[in-house]
């Protein structure tokens, strides 16, 4: 038989081992919010940081992408924007994230999820995340939303990106593809194209395989969609005013 006291000293040994793991989880964690906390104490002022914190907060619990919102409330004090405004453009973006991960789903990486919300906030709808996750199943898509967002800053309407975008994802097209297409759309804006003439003339040519040289031209696209993409399918949204 076992000795009582025996079997009570290891089980105390044992839960004091636990004890140890957890209290240096905890410290680990707070060490990780202190230095959060530190940054923002050091550029924001009192309340203006409880507020943003509190948001930040609310973020980790439910499993966010933290950092973005600090380095959002980091530039709103550098640019000195409001203290009101700085509060609202954090909690913005927290509620961009969380509906990012709701239309791409809760295994998305902090990538998408980063990636995703700049797409809303250029106005690009959360039907067009779903949809793209659909057509690329299994494959990420922080490229093709980086990409996404960034036609639409550059001028694109917002309904014939999120067309063209899908159109690439459904032929299996890759991020290098993608990515040309954004390097080959900015020279050729920069060299006087329109928008999304540029675009549309790029992503067509890489489906269908052809390079295609541009010529600058001023005239919008005679058709608001694509071959085998249709804008109104999209969901996009109005844009919101973008904010100082």
């Amino acid at each position: 038989m076992s000795d009582p006291r025996m079997t009570q000293m290891r089980g105390a040994r044992a839960g004091a081992r636990v004890a140890l793991v957890l209290s240096a989880a905890i410290a680990a964690m707070s060490a990780r919010a202190g230095a959060q906390d530190t940054r923002l104490v050091a550029q924001l002022d009192p309340a203006t940081q409880q507020r943003v914190s509190a948001v930040i907060e609310r973020a980790r619990a439910a499993s966010l992408p933290v950092e973005p919102l600090v380095d959002k409330a980091l530039e709103g004090a550098r640019k000195h924007a409001p203290n009101g405004r700085i509060v609202e453009a954090v909690t913005s973006l927290a509620a961009r994230l969380d509906s990012s991960r709701v239309a791409l789903g809760m295994a998305s990486t902090d990538a998408e999820l980063v990636a995703a919300a700049a797409a809303l906030q250029a106005g690009v709808g959360t039907r067009v995340l779903g949809q793209l996750r659909q057509e690329r199943v299994g494959r990420s898509l922080a490229i093709p939303l980086v990409v996404l967002g960034d036609l639409v800053t550059r001028g694109v309407p917002r309904d014939t990106a999120s067309a063209l975008i899908l159109l690439v994802a459904h032929e299996g097209l890759g991020d290098e593809t993608l990515l040309a297409i954004q390097r080959d759309v900015q020279r050729d804006v920069r060299d006087g194209a329109h928008p999304a003439t540029a675009a549309a003339i790029r992503a067509r040519g890489a489906v269908s395989g052809a390079s295609t040289r541009l010529r600058p031209t001023r005239g919008p696209l005679a058709s608001g969609s694509v071959s085998g993409a249709s804008p109104t399918a999209a969901g996009a949204t109005h844009p919101p005013q973008t904010k100082p």
